[in-house]
């Protein structure tokens, strides 16, 4: 048998197994929902993706997707497939991180997810100094309002601003920052100062808008003014589904309204009003795998955090 047959028979056996490409493809159009855009991640032609997609039913004898004209939908088997591939990988991911980190130095990758509204206003603000800190890491910032899953690998560590809910993850908590009541000093100027939760009643309230609320309590002054009766028809004329972007309005003088410590303080021209009013307080958590417990660049942004947020409590 001449070489170029042999390679042919190879590629054929190629062809028959389940091997990691064909189920890194297979994932990748699980996720992307089509051929031509999981193809357009990996860099291959969308003939290329299908060809292995179909290679690797063959191999299977079970259809992984339904195709219909909108796209592709994972069948039973398929899904099933899909929830083990990423598992595997994420695990595969894991050990790849623990095995290329540096036990002498922080080094490495970490992916870091938390709400758009803290990461905007306080944490991206932040990175550079944590990277300028620790010149071996590279940095990953999602900002999601939803919880990612972090047992499923779509982040590495997450700042929750609620107690977590997944028993199997680490927890440290890292402050309870309070939600004041602010204007603006211009805002203040043109209509006059509130002294009390009645004199709110002449003012423009913002609030939070959204069917995914990114921190409990975060319409709690709309809510209060509400039960005590304050709030009258029109007073909340502006609401916004994002914690940067309600601060932005309240600092540019459009209303009053709550915000979190850590959303306030890039903002000097806001100023505290009714400052005796009882405020919620908003519990942030570091959260990250027990796997991850060892790990010398989880540990060291760890502590980063907790002497950033030290240095904001001089603040309140």
């Amino acid at each position: 048998m001449g070489k170029k047959d042999e390679d042919r028979r190879i590629g054929e056996r190629g062809e028959n197994q389940m091997d990691w490409d064909k189920l890194r493809i297979f994932h990748a159009v699980a996720e992307a929902g089509s051929f031509t855009h999981a193809g357009d991640r990996l860099g291959l032609s969308q003939s290329a993706v299908s060809r292995q997609i179909s290679a690797l039913e063959d191999v299977l004898r079970v259809p992984l997707f339904h195709r219909h004209a909108r796209g592709l939908i994972l069948t039973e088997q398929g899904d099933v497939l899909n929830r083990t591939v990423r598992e595997v990988f994420s695990k595969l991911a894991l050990t790849q991180a623990f095995l290329s980190e540096s036990k002498e130095r922080a080094a490495g990758k970490i992916k870091i997810t938390t709400t758009t509204g803290f990461g905007l206003s306080w944490l991206s603000p932040r990175l550079n100094r944590f990277l300028e800190l620790h010149p071996d890491i590279e940095v990953t910032l999602l900002l999601e309002d939803a919880d990612l899953d972090l047992g499923m690998r779509e982040a590495d560590v997450a700042i929750r601003l609620h107690p977590p809910t997944q028993p199997d993850l680490v927890q440290r908590h890292l402050a309870n920052f309070p939600m004041p009541i602010y204007a603006s000093a211009e805002y203040l100027e043109r209509n006059g100062t509130p002294h009390s939760l009645e004199d709110l009643a002449n003012h423009q309230i913002i609030s939070f808008a959204g069917w995914h609320l990114p921190l409990p309590n975060v319409n709690w002054l709309l809510d209060l003014l509400r039960q005590e009766g304050v709030a009258r028809q029109g007073s909340r004329r502006l609401a916004i589904n994002n914690i940067s972007a309600v601060a932005n309005a309240i600092a540019a003088g459009t209303g009053i309204g709550s915000l979190p410590l850590y959303a306030a303080t890039g903002y000097p021209e806001l100023v505290r009003i009714l400052p005796n009013q009882q405020v919620p307080l908003v519990e942030a958590y570091f959260v990250y795998p027990e796997e991850l417990r060892t790990s010398k660049r989880i540990a060291v942004f760890r502590d980063f955090l907790l002497s950033e947020i030290s240095n904001l409590k001089g603040h309140d």
